[in-house]
């Protein structure tokens, strides 16, 4: 179980409309959501990873401090939401470390996971697992193998798997979930999938990427998506405006029956858990796989 720890107004389907400037002149909602999330784990025992945006962490760091006090796991989801394959490596790595160091002060341990801003890992930006294992990432789950307008590798393994990066050192990758149907690989893993698939399809799809509930599978969500009361942002395109809002109001109850339906624990937890075949990829292997 994982959460990007984020605000509506962070999003990569809104950017057209909302500029990071104006993030500060903006009702903030994304403590509210988390604290939810954070009882309705409690009622259900289950620990969940974190991905904290370190924009977020400045902003609300006793909420932060709550989360790693309850017990759950807490990752890093980089600084500002930008797309790394937007950004300059000189830009990533500033803005990677400084994401980390705001966490490991808040929390007092290190931070060792890692998930890029909507999954922007990708053919032209797998120069970033680098930068992540040599600031002391030891592991990441920023790769999609599926095909998308803004993220994925499509050919690359769908269960975990470690990564040789350029600079010699492995950083272990646990991928985003796929089910293989027909021959094609549907996500599965959570978000705007787990909203807008009907909820038993969801289910069908889950439950057959992780083999009948035997092998961990990735499921990831939002604060906001839970959050049917934010503010809404008309003058985005309809596409935006499908996929960040469809069924809101039922997301809630939905991931309350996932919970009942799967188990569920960090990603740490999972990673170890899982008897994978040791797969190990060369970082320029990434590459061809796109």
């Amino acid at each position: 179980m994982s959460i990007d720890v984020e605000d509506y107004f962070h999003v990569a389907a809104l950017s057209g409309v909302i500029r990071p400037d104006q993030w500060p002149l903006l009702p903030s909602r994304v403590e509210q959501n988390t604290e939810r999330l954070l009882e309705l784990f409690a009622a259900h025992d289950v620990k969940a990873t974190f991905f904290v945006l370190g924009w977020v962490a400045e902003r609300h760091p006793r909420l932060i401090q709550k989360l790693a006090d309850h017990g759950h796991e807490i990752a890093s989801h980089g600084y500002s939401h930008q797309l790394i394959y937007n950004q300059s490596p000189e830009v990533f790595r500033e803005e990677t470390a400084r994401s980390k160091s705001i966490l490991e002060e808040l929390i007092q341990r290190p931070v060792l996971g890692y998930r890029a801003a909507s999954y922007s890992i990708t053919k032209d930006s797998i120069w970033a697992l680098d930068i992540l294992s040599e600031l002391g990432f030891t592991w990441d789950s920023s790769i999609f193998p599926i095909r998308h307008d803004r993220y994925g590798i499509p050919d690359s393994p769908s269960a975990p798997y470690t990564i040789k990066t350029g600079n010699g050192r492995p950083i272990r990758e646990f991928p985003l979930t796929t089910a293989k149907i027909l021959g094609l690989s549907v996500p599965a893993a959570g978000g705007g999938y787990f909203r807008q698939f009907p909820y038993p399809l969801f289910k069908y799809l889950f439950y057959r990427a992780s083999e009948g509930g035997l092998k961990p599978q990735m499921f990831y969500l939002h604060p906001w998506e839970i959050d049917p009361e934010q503010p809404r942002y008309n003058n985005a395109s309809w596409f935006s405006r499908f996929r960040h809002y469809t069924n809101l109001d039922r997301c809630y109850g939905r991931l309350e029956r996932l919970l009942t339906d799967f188990r569920f624990g960090t990603v740490t937890e999972s990673y170890n858990a899982y008897e994978s075949d040791k797969t190990i990829l060369q970082a320029n292997e990434m590459i061809r796989l796109a």
